[in-house]
């Protein structure tokens, strides 16, 4: 049994199909195949059940590719170990970001980013939570920026910073009149929100379940620039986190902002890598550059209004490490 065994039992596993894991390999089919079966044999198992049209993993396979996982993850530390005592601060990382805070964040973070680190290639990966934690654990993220709290014993996490709720409304609602509510206010609000597999659904429902407001139930949004349109056609109310709230400026005409008057509703963004990482010197030096989101962003005083030019490069202040 060697690497390239291992290499080409993840490649089937993740493409369950002969030709296009030996493409993915750069090998020819008959060569990956009989490694496979050469696996198996010196395993004494099968590992993969193959139809027509599908391969699948066994159990007997799904366990050894998990194993592969964990040891080409290993190498690749190694290597990336190695590398990194040679060349610091140079190479390439692999950060995922959730889709209701990248295109907001990375925007004001990524320039500082690059004057820091020059050399360093950042591979950037937008995916929902459930789906970077998993390509973390599996060692195909270096880093993930996530929502608080996560629990895993064998994940490191950087406290970043906490992003406000802001109540977005459209103008012609009842409460467009005015600049701010009170949470329990919610609970006569009927909050349009994302599908399953949302952080921001979970962090929506936490805000319902503290103010008894109610989910719209006919409808659930893909996207959080679908709720920024069903607000902006008048079709409902929903919970729009700071960052993203600054993108709404344009639409000042069609849409309101408010802000919470005493129980402020927010979610703590944090940024997470495993903690037997060979990046996690660099990757503490990434978390000091995205904490500097200029605190004008995270202010719900300033609605959806833009942050003048000579405030764009203050500091947040760097909260404590926790692990």
């Amino acid at each position: 049994m060697n690497l390239r065994e291992l290499q080409y039992l993840v490649a089937l596993a993740e493409h369950r199909n002969f030709r296009r894991a030996a493409e993915a390999c750069l090998v020819s089919q008959p060569t990956l195949s009989t490694q496979i079966r050469k696996l198996e044999e010196e395993l004494g198992v099968t590992l993969f059940e193959r139809t027509p049209r599908r391969v699948m993993p066994t159990p007997a396979g799904q366990d050894a590719v998990a194993r592969a996982r964990r040891i080409l993850t290993e190498m690749d530390g190694m290597r990336e170990a190695a590398r990194r005592l040679s060349r610091p601060e140079a190479g390439t990382a692999r950060l995922g970001v959730f889709p209701t805070l990248g295109p907001y964040l990375l925007p004001e973070v990524m320039p500082q980013v690059r004057a820091r680190f020059p050399q360093l290639q950042l591979l950037l990966t937008e995916e929902k939570s459930d789906q970077l934690l998993e390509r973390l654990r599996e060692g195909r993220l270096d880093a993930a920026i996530l929502a608080l709290p996560v629990h895993d014993p064998n994940l490191h996490g950087e406290p970043l910073f906490e992003e406000p709720f802001l109540l977005a409304v459209p103008k012609h609602h009842p409460l467009a009149s005015r600049e701010s509510l009170r949470l329990e206010e919610l609970s006569r609000q009927n909050l349009m929100l994302l599908e399953d597999g949302h952080c921001l659904r979970d962090q929506a429902l936490e805000v319902c379940g503290l103010s008894g407001a109610q989910e719209q139930s006919e409808f659930r949004a893909t996207s959080l620039e679908t709720l920024r349109q069903m607000v902006l056609a008048g079709l409902g109310v929903t919970l729009m986190p700071a960052l993203a709230a600054r993108g709404m400026a344009p639409h000042a005409d069609k849409l309101h902002l408010l802000r919470f008057e005493d129980s402020q509703p927010s979610r703590q963004i944090g940024l997470f890598w495993r903690k037997t990482s060979a990046l996690a010197p660099l990757l503490r030096q990434l978390a000091e550059l995205l904490r500097a989101v200029p605190p004008e962003l995270l202010d719900p005083r300033n609605e959806g209004r833009p942050v003048p030019s000579e405030d764009r490069g203050r500091l947040a202040p760097a909260p404590a490490a926790a692990s």
